[in-house]
């Protein structure tokens, strides 16, 4: 984290750019370079306030704010009206997650060990549960190719209002779940590392969470407003950016805390932080926003069939990797191979 505040010195370039004019390019690559470390102090302040708060609360405010930088990127592109832009990255997103994520952490943590082991029982449910989240992203789509065009704008937009509510519901009884009525089945993944001392007082940790959401939210503005020209000008396709580089930018410090995890052989958080982070973008960030848009212009759950494919594929991945508890080099390589694949798919989009 101390390596990737050095790049905070890009946060008053990016504004004082946008004030005296820099190319589009320019001001994305420099907003770019600011929100990554903003949000690894985003989380950072998280992390110390829910040491204060205790365990249960501690992990719901993880939960609550792991995503949120991606949150408000796609929030200012949604409001923009860049729906592609906004599924693109949340497809992005989950498969980063599961994919590069998951796989740099299995990849670097096998050369130093082994074999790692992680909590198969508790794995093995948010695995099932993103199972359950690509159906529910399949179903608008499939929809789609069964109505007359003329019928479908509107009843697509109900469709998509009631599979996000459905998403939201259940993405709140995992909690009531892990939290209340089967409490021992992730004993082990709350007791095996150890506990981290509040490396700041709360209010500055309160205060550190609140001045870097209002710069995220600044940025993301500037950001934003320079995908398309940046695209154009770059001869990249705007699905290829969504999927593959706003996901990295919005997860950067979230990805680097993952592969310090598996490093420390800490592979069950290493996981639950990329598998985790998919499930919530899923099952939390994309209904919200869905619900969000019906405020402004109202935004469907259909992704192009690429997009779900790669997205079910990534899953489907997952589920076979962790369901015997147990990590490799290999398997991290694999992974990592898949989503250079998928990557440069989207590259020749």
């Amino acid at each position: 984290m101390k390596y990737l505040s050095i790049l905070l010195i890009f946060l008053p370039i990016t504004i004082i750019g946008k004030l005296v004019g820099f190319s589009e390019t320019l001001l994305f690559v420099f907003s770019a370079l600011a929100i990554i470390p903003l949000a690894g102090l985003m989380g950072k302040s998280t992390d110390v306030i829910a040491c204060f708060c205790g365990q249960r609360i501690g992990g719901l405010l993880n939960a609550t704010f792991g995503n949120a930088t991606e949150l408000i990127i796609a929030f200012v592109a949604m409001k923009a009206g860049m729906f592609d832009v906004v599924k693109a990255s949340l497809a992005g997103s989950v498969i980063g997650n599961i994919l590069l994520v998951l796989g740099m952490s299995m990849l670097a943590g096998g050369i130093k060990y082994k074999t790692q082991y992680f909590n198969r029982n508790s794995i093995n449910i948010t695995a099932s549960m993103l199972l359950l989240a690509v159906l529910g992203l399949s179903i608008p789509a499939i929809f789609t190719h069964t109505m007359p065009e003329r019928a479908l704008t509107t009843q697509l937009e109900g469709l998509s209002v009631i599979v996000a509510a459905l998403m939201l519901l259940v993405y709140i009884m995992q909690f009531v779940f892990s939290f209340v009525t089967h409490r021992s089945l992730y004993e082990e993944t709350l007791t095996s590392d150890d506990e981290d001392e509040p490396t700041m007082r709360l209010p500055v940790a309160i205060g550190l969470l609140v001045a870097s959401t209002i710069c995220i939210a600044v940025l993301s503005e500037i950001f934003v407003g320079t995908i398309e020209p940046m695209a154009e000008s770059a001869g990249l396709s705007t699905a290829f950016v969504g999927i593959i580089l706003v996901p990295i930018i919005g997860n950067a410090a979230e990805h680097s805390s993952a592969i310090l995890m598996a490093v420390k052989n800490k592979m069950n958080a290493a996981v639950e932080i990329a598998l985790g982070s998919s499930l919530q973008i899923i099952l939390f960030v994309m209904p919200v926003l869905v619900l969000l848009s019906l405020f402004f212009q109202p935004m469907s759950i259909v992704f192009t069939p690429f997009e779900i494919v790669s997205v079910a594929a990534s899953v489907l991945i997952a589920n076979l990797v962790t369901s015997d508890g147990e990590s490799n080099w290999l398997e991290g390589l694999q992974l990592v191979v898949v989503y250079i694949m998928i990557g440069a798919a989207f590259f020749f989009v």
